[in-house]
């Protein structure tokens, strides 16, 4: 480094709180690693996060997403530098503005406090994944051969995962005081990261207080998106959220339909069918996505009311719609998932197909020759013990 570079550093360390200098000093970074090599370039990377130049802190946080947690993959980096991130939450600097840096990122500008928060989400949501293979399954990035890939894992995956799962009731701590912020958008940070993190096995006795936080600040929220942020928080958590199934904005109650419900799970499911009836104005509720919400909105409802029925027969009419409808972006998000959900247990020839598994073949082959719906869906078919081409299925019928 330069002079001048050493100076910088200098002084950004001594801005720093306490736990963040002992976290920099005691972590032996070269000897991490993260997507391109080794981490002993890191601490300087995570100084900068709180540089008075907007831009450098711009392109930190960018060098965060690209190396750090590279498309939501941990590495041996990621724990200590996320216990770092956590301990800057509340730096002065945490409510100053700044744009994105990376060129797909075009969300409008935000404090670096929310960013932090939603970076310390992302870590959350990449080191539960796996931990419940059930509720893997409501993801919107689930695919079934993904499980056969945990097998696949290395020594040093696993540990740079399980170093991950270990610091969530730290990270947690962080954000805790943050759901309670006035600042909308830093509230719903907040939420964000605490959602993932109190599904955390290890968290699930910090749930009711959470939840308590929440419900006290939904007495005043008035907005959607405020709003519908914290049914889904309090229905991926498992609470009883009936009464917001029955609120008068109907993308409350979709969000509040979301979890593992636990109360009025008939009612939940008649939400969520209601929603893909009319699946456009469902993708509108939300411009900007939902903190945790991957895609169009509309494949979110859909994994969560294939989870939440009971049986094929309860979603067949509105998800066989949605396949008849034809539309070129189902690839995988919807008929997959849909095609799945017929077949639980992948197709049994000595068994005859019921009446909604009939229907459902009949709309993959109509709607094939114009969007590849079975061709383009082939590992899904395969997923589901079923051929792969419309003779192949239109011989079934």
């Amino acid at each position: 480094m330069t002079d001048s570079d050493d100076a910088r550093m200098t002084r950004l360390l001594s801005g720093l709180p306490t736990a963040a200098q002992e976290r920099l000093r005691e972590t032996d970074w070269a000897s991490h690693q993260h997507a391109y090599g080794s981490g002993e370039d890191v601490p300087a990377l995570l100084c900068s996060l709180v540089d008075e130049d907007a831009e450098v802190r711009a392109e930190a946080l960018a060098a965060l997403d690209m190396g750090v947690l590279h498309q939501g993959s941990v590495y041996s980096v990621t724990a200590p530098a996320a216990l770092f991130v956590a301990a800057i939450i509340d730096h002065p600097l945490g409510l100053t503005e700044h744009e994105g840096h990376l060129p797909w990122d075009d969300t409008p500008p935000r404090t670096l406090r929310a960013a932090l928060l939603g970076r310390l989400g992302q870590v959350a949501e990449a080191a539960g994944y796996g931990e419940d293979p059930a509720r893997d399954r409501a993801d919107v990035a689930w695919q079934p051969w993904d499980e056969n890939r945990e097998d696949e894992r290395d020594l040093d995956e696993l540990a740079a995962l399980q170093a991950c799962r270990d610091i969530r009731p730290a990270l947690y701590d962080a954000v805790e005081p943050f759901l309670s912020s006035p600042d909308p958008h830093i509230c719903e940070a907040a939420i964000g990261a605490a959602v993932p993190l109190l599904r955390a096995p290890a968290l699930a006795d910090r749930i009711p207080r959470a939840a308590g936080l929440l419900r006290t600040r939904l007495r005043t929220m008035t907005g959607r998106r405020e709003r519908a942020t914290v049914a889904r928080a309090l229905s991926l958590w498992g609470s009883d959220t009936s009464d917001l199934l029955v609120d008068s904005d109907p993308a409350v109650r979709v969000c509040a339909a979301l979890g593992p419900v636990r109360v009025d799970r008939p009612r939940a499911l008649a939400v969520l069918l209601d929603a893909l009836r009319d699946p456009r104005t469902t993708d509108g509720w939300f411009p900007e996505p939902l903190y945790g919400v991957d895609g169009w909105f509309r494949f979110t409802v859909l994994r969560s009311a294939l989870d939440l029925a009971a049986s094929f027969e309860e979603v067949a009419p509105v998800v066989t719609a949605m396949v008849a409808e034809g539309r070129s972006s189902i690839t995988d998000f919807e008929s997959g998932p849909i095609l799945l959900r017929a077949f639980p247990a992948g197709y049994d020839p000595a068994r005859s197909l019921t009446s909604a598994q009939r229907a459902l073949l009949r709309a993959f082959i109509e709607t094939d020759e114009v969007t590849g719906s079975i061709r383009s869906n082939g590992s899904w078919f395969r997923a589901a013990g079923l051929p792969e081409d419309p003779e192949g299925i239109a011989a079934m019928l």
